[in-house]
């Protein structure tokens, strides 16, 4: 069997393949579409130093790839248990690579890159969670 062939929806293997791209998909839409918003926000409640901390920064891109990636799962007919690990999935990579930015093992940037990196993986885990879920036609139903 191809690898063009195992990769296709129709497959298990396509279909989980399938989701995990549509997630990336909605991850970088989610930064694009409200990363100005925040800065709006920012400017004129006068926060804009506190978002641009690294912390802050992290969660709030977390954030948005979240909302954006939940709002489709949701439309897509995903219940809220596995909507919810793929939102911690954003949020989990960069929490761990606070200590070690705390700690000045690592920098700011490392951090950042990491988390964005890391999310790649925690998401597969979240996923294979709910392998069925993934794997094919169905989703569980709205909870």
């Amino acid at each position: 069997m191809s690898v063009k062939t195992l990769l296709r929806p129709t497959t298990p293997t396509g279909h989980f393949v399938h989701h995990y791209l549509e997630m990336v998909v909605a991850m970088v839409i989610g930064m694009v579409a409200l990363g100005p918003l925040w800065s709006l926000a920012g400017d004129a409640l006068g926060w804009t130093a506190f978002l641009h901390a690294p912390e802050p920064m992290a969660l709030v891109m977390a954030t948005n790839m979240s909302i954006a990636m939940c709002a489709w799962m949701r439309l897509r007919g995903h219940g809220w248990p596995a909507t919810l690990e793929m939102a911690a999935a954003m949020y989990l990579p960069f929490v761990v690579l606070f200590p070690p930015m705390w700690a000045g093992l690592i920098s700011t940037g490392t951090m950042m890159i990491g988390g964005h990196v890391l999310m790649l993986p925690a998401m597969a885990a979240a996923m294979l969670l709910r392998r069925a879920e993934y794997t094919g036609h169905h989703c569980e139903a709205r909870s």
